[in-house]
């Protein structure tokens, strides 16, 4: 998983840029708000998502990684792809879409484009208790650790984010129900019982 880059900008528009990293130029999807953040020949930071689908592989990056982790968090919500999830972070800040969500704000989170009532209720009711609002902009009570870790090796053994996400979320429920915690086990002791516990295709 590419997480960040550092590199020099050789190309910039509105959603896009390119990074020359090494010698190597990436292509970065960015929102607007990075985009107004980026000059063309001097260096930045990037904290990126990698989406990996059957015939590409797109790098999303953000100027701050409170944005990556909301990207991120979103698009674990049934229905809300990459598209989606840029277009939410193009249209709300991750301390606004943490407090929308926290007070069940519907009417802030369907302005988005793409989103609609529904798609804003069905965030708030999947997303509710794992994004909050603090002072920093940073998103807490999201994924733990080895939750991102373990997930990140079952989408690497060919999971979507989904039936990763799906996947780790029953052996929580399992090791809560034996009063386990996970962040004391080895994470192939996890990855194992993730396997075990979770199916491709749910």
């Amino acid at each position: 998983m590419i997480a960040s880059l550092f590199g020099r900008i050789r190309s910039l528009q509105s959603d896009r840029a390119i990074i020359d990293v090494g010698g190597v130029g990436l292509a970065v999807i960015i929102t607007p708000a990075t985009s107004a953040r980026l000059s063309i020949g001097n260096d930045a930071q990037l904290f990126t998502s990698l989406v990996v689908r059957e015939d590409s592989l797109t790098l999303y990056g953000f100027f701050d990684e409170a944005s990556r982790i909301a990207f991120d968090l979103v698009q674990t919500v049934t229905g809300i792809g990459p598209k989606v999830a840029m277009s939410i972070l193009a249209s709300m800040s991750p301390e606004d879409l943490g407090s929308a969500i926290a007070q069940e704000n519907v009417t802030a989170i369907e302005r988005v484009p793409g989103i609609g009532r529904k798609g804003a209720q069905r965030l708030i009711l999947e997303l509710k208790g794992k994004i909050t609002h603090v002072s920093e902009g940073i998103p807490i009570g999201h994924i733990p650790a080895w939750r991102e870790q373990l997930s990140s090796a079952l989408v690497s053994l060919g999971f979507s984010a989904k039936e990763a996400d799906a996947c780790v979320g029953h052996l929580l429920v399992s090791m809560q129900a034996e009063k386990e915690d996970p962040s004391s086990f080895p994470m192939g002791e996890l990855l194992k019982r993730a396997l075990q516990k979770g199916t491709r295709g749910i």
